[in-house]
């Protein structure tokens, strides 16, 4: 609440306003005041957009610390402690002031006086009988009253000393109750865990007793048949029969393969030497023969067994080609029989 009647901080030098803005500030007051709650609604956003516009310190380092520095053109001494002078003032002396007479009313009326003589307004003795008797009987009346109070309270400290008897023999009682009822209890609950291990026990043993029988029966026959598998895969075999399976077998294999690859070696190379006589043969015998020379000459006569004798070495290749063409049905007779 705003009041521009009650002045705020340092009066001394604050100037006191005139009447008239004071007449008039309220209503000035008055028309900021709706500004003030429209501007109000905007403020969180502007400040958000105001803080995320301005920029920001960067962080610090690592191993450095941000510290806050004077900026301002005449520096400033900061401390916690607020700076205290010591000051000295002498007054003078102050006298005591006298003290207040009492207040005495002015008289008014006249003085009277009246002599009683002895005896005339009180008798000690006939007057203190009745308060004698009063105090006896109060004294009395009171001390019976203790004497009962006594009496009652004797008799409650005997009833209260019975009440607690019985209370204590009671609460012996209950606790012995209550220590028969937990050993009770705790008997039941000792029975009835025995009886559950007694029943796990039991059904522990039967699955034991059951799934040894079942891996009996399943065992009976799973044995021979992984004897059989092993067997069959090869773990278990004679040391001959594997040494002549792995060690003779390849071996003779490989002589065998070796003879008939040099049998079919000489048979290529016999049937390429065949190809080629037979090829010059028909060659031969394909060509024209030479003309026959006149008869009177001597050398002709003389040419004639010659060339019977080329025609007589022209018929044994021919010979000899059908020869190796026996040897040749033979030769693809073996490989077939081999193979």
């Amino acid at each position: 609440m705003v009041d521009p009647r009650v002045v705020r901080g340092n009066v001394l030098s604050s100037r006191p306003t005139p009447p008239q803005a004071l007449s008039t500030e309220p209503l000035a007051i008055e028309v900021k005041r709706p500004r003030r709650a429209s501007n109000s609604k905007h403020t969180p956003a502007r400040r958000l957009t105001l803080e995320q516009i301005r920029p920001g310190t960067p962080e610090p380092v690592a191993g450095r610390v941000h510290v806050h520095v004077q900026t301002e053109l005449y520096l400033e001494e900061i401390s916690d402690r607020i700076i205290e002078v010591d000051g000295e003032c002498q007054t003078d002396e102050f006298l005591d002031r006298p003290p207040t007479p009492l207040f005495i009313p002015a008289k008014s009326g006249k003085d009277v006086a009246t002599q009683i003589e002895t005896g005339e307004l009180f008798d000690f003795d006939i007057e203190v009988k009745p308060i004698l008797e009063v105090l006896v009987g109060k004294t009395v009346e009171q001390a019976l009253l203790e004497v009962m109070e006594e009496e009652e309270l004797s008799q409650l400290w005997s009833h209260q000393r019975a009440f607690a008897e019985l209370r204590s023999a009671e609460f012996a009682e209950l606790q012995r109750l209550e220590e028969q009822d937990r050993r009770i209890r705790e008997e039941k609950e000792r029975r009835r865990l025995e009886h559950l291990e007694k029943l796990r026990k039991q059904k522990e043993t039967a699955e034991k007793i059951a799934a040894r029988a079942f891996a009996q029966r399943y065992l009976a026959d799973l044995i021979p048949s992984v004897f059989n598998n092993l067997h069959d895969s090869g773990f278990f075999y004679d040391p001959i029969e594997r040494d002549i399976e792995t060690e003779f077998l390849p071996w003779l294999m490989s002589e065998v393969e070796e003879e008939l690859q040099k049998k079919v070696l000489g048979r290529i190379m016999l049937d390429s030497l065949i190809r080629t006589v037979v090829e010059k043969r028909l060659d031969e015998f394909s060509r024209p023969p030479p003309p026959a020379p006149p008869a009177e000459e001597p050398g002709e006569t003389d040419a004639a067994p010659k060339m019977s004798g080329e025609e007589d070495d022209a018929d044994q290749p021919v010979a000899e080609e059908e020869e190796t063409d026996q040897p040749e049905e033979g030769a693809e007779e073996e490989p077939s029989d081999s193979s």
